[in-house]
């Protein structure tokens, strides 16, 4: 072995030593920094060369620099931030959600029901007592804002979620052109399956971009040959090498409010996620509280429509002259199960009383209503205006927009309604208390509005008793026949239950979704974590040794120098 070839492995040994010195500095730089990855040298001893009979070493060299890094832990742990985003998006709007019905004063709904119900059981102590009659209606107009306040306020949050998807789409695309062109430098840097070692200041980069991106929506990352990385998300391509698909927004309307979806722009494929930001988004905005919106309508659809089939067989302590109906048919000529009303009635029949004020004599006229859609006669609204102009001193006409008008055609006669079996009363709004068809616009009917001495506290005809009344005042616990055995009030303690306990599996879901987060951070730091005291050791390390490798130097010099001078 010559000397030149012993001054090339010491040469080997201190280009080793330096790189070495240098990544181990790099890390040490970059201890606190978010996002770094452990950078490490992988040592090879140098190509040996025959002396002789002899094969000698050249030393050592550096083979690669590349980041320590376990591939299978980083999709777990884009994985885990997925679900941990989805889950504490959810959880977020469960709180506010519980923030808006908690229970803390006497202004919830639990109270406005009481009151209301409690003001119908007064009427019954003092049915003349028109003070008792306009609470009921003060009462109930307290409710049904609630009711629409409830309503608009947590279509407000649903709303606020859905602007955030509109933000999300935008982040999304930032991200992909991010790791687009991540992939393109890395690629040329690495110089495709070329290389030994990663360009590791990009990949950190990409790396972090690609948490990012899992946090607000589920992807599958697969590395290429070429060095770049393919994203895909519910089986569609966002990013492949140096190429990649944007997002877009588009917009419709669901329960109240504008929505947005997110689809690709290229293919209008709707992004169909399981977790991140996005996922959490769109079940917070259409399960969580839309799902609330769902049973706050049901309940004021069952309010409405039950206790209007209670109330409009009753009669006040006056009659009417003139009545409009508060709902309207969009076609006149069609049975009225299918003639567009909000609630569909059903076969049966009313009564109409026709009561003369001077004499004090009242009158009943049945009037029928077939809906068995057997043969071919099923009332329509002009069968129905028909059976009423039969009544003499009694026109009715359906008007343009579709309301069925009528009126008594003599001053000193007025009428009321009766013994309705089949829900007509209640779906033309007719006789009724409440108007509207679920949350949005639930609200008191304007004519009892005015003259609160209609309200229907009797049965047995204008101003006769209360019975109407106690059927009214225990609605509120008496299951309706429609209502499958529940109540209003039970209906109301379930919505209730229903998100403390989505709230509380949900909040659990978000710890355990954080906790093994934490805990695959903690399994990465451990390989991917810069530990200073271990870069210390590899300094000291490979500081001797190039000190070593220096004096070996020294000595060869030496040695030359001995040549030379024989």
């Amino acid at each position: 072995m010559s000397l030149f070839s012993s001054i090339r492995m010491a040469n080997n040994t201190l280009r080793a030593d330096q790189i070495a010195l240098q990544v181990i500095g790099q890390n040490i730089a970059n201890a606190e920094t978010p996002g770094y990855v452990r950078e490490e040298v992988i040592l090879q001893p140098a190509a040996s060369y025959k002396f002789g009979g002899f094969t000698l070493g050249l030393g050592v060299e550096v083979s690669a620099v590349v980041q320590k890094i376990d591939h299978f832990l980083e999709e777990r742990l884009r994985g885990s931030v997925s679900d941990r985003s989805s889950a504490e998006i959810q959880e977020q709007a469960y709180q506010q959600l519980e923030g808006l019905i908690r229970e803390l004063n006497d202004t919830d709904l639990s109270s406005d029901f009481t009151r209301f119900f409690s003001a119908i059981s007064e009427v019954l102590n003092q049915p003349e007592s028109a003070a008792n009659r306009n609470q009921v209606v003060l009462q109930a107009r307290t409710l049904t804002q609630n009711i629409q306040r409830l309503y608009e306020r947590v279509n407000t949050i649903r709303a606020d979620f859905g602007k955030r998807v509109e933000n999300v789409a935008d982040r999304i695309n930032r991200l992909t052109s991010e790791i687009q062109q991540l992939n393109i430098r890395i690629s040329e840097m690495e110089g495709g399956s070329a290389s030994t070692s990663d360009a590791v200041g990009l990949r950190d980069r990409r790396q972090q971009a690609l948490e990012e991106l899992a946090s607000l929506i589920d992807i599958r990352v697969e590395e290429q040959p070429s060095s770049g990385v393919a994203v895909y998300s519910g089986g569609l391509f966002l990013v492949y090498e140096g190429t990649r698909r944007e997002v877009a927004v588009s917009h419709s309307t669901d329960r109240g409010i504008a929505v947005s979806e997110v689809h690709l722009a290229e293919t209008d494929s709707n992004l169909e996620t399981t977790g991140g930001e996005l996922h959490g988004l769109i079940r917070a905005r259409d399960d969580v509280l839309g799902g609330f919106v769902d049973r706050l309508n049901e309940l004021a659809s069952a309010l409405i429509f039950e206790f209007n089939k209670i109330y409009s067989s009753g009669q006040g302590l006056s009659g009417y002259q003139d009545l409009t109906s508060a709902s309207a048919v969009l076609e006149r000529d069609v049975p009225l199960d299918a003639a567009g009303l909000p609630f569909s009635p059903v076969n049966g029949s009313f009564d109409l009383l026709l009561r003369n004020t001077n004499s004090d004599v009242t009158r009943s006229y049945p009037i029928r209503v077939n809906l068995t859609g057997i043969q071919d006669d099923d009332t329509t609204l002009e069968d129905l205006a028909a059976q009423i102009n039969a009544i003499d001193g009694l026109e009715a006409a359906i008007l343009s927009t579709g309301k069925l008008r009528i009126r008594a055609t003599a001053s000193d006669t007025e009428f009321a309604f009766a013994n309705d079996t089949s829900g007509v009363l209640a779906a033309l709004g007719l006789n009724t208390f409440f108007v509207g068809q679920n949350a949005r616009d639930i609200g008191v009917n304007s004519v009892v509005a005015a003259d609160p001495r209609t309200f229907a506290a009797a049965l047995g005809g204008i101003g006769a008793d209360t019975q109407n009344a106690v059927s009214l005042a225990a609605f509120m616990d008496r299951p309706p026949a429609s209502f499958g055995g529940v109540s209003i009030a039970a209906m109301y303690d379930s919505m209730i239950a229903e998100v403390t306990q989505g709230a509380a599996v949900t909040a659990a879901e978000a710890e355990s979704a954080r906790t093994f987060e934490s805990t695959l951070r903690g399994q990465k730091l451990a390989i991917s974590g810069v530990n200073l005291d271990e870069e210390a050791i590899r300094m000291i390390m490979f500081q001797r040794q190039f000190q070593a490798s220096a004096r070996y130097i020294k000595t060869l010099t030496d040695l030359l120098d001995i040549l030379v001078s024989i």
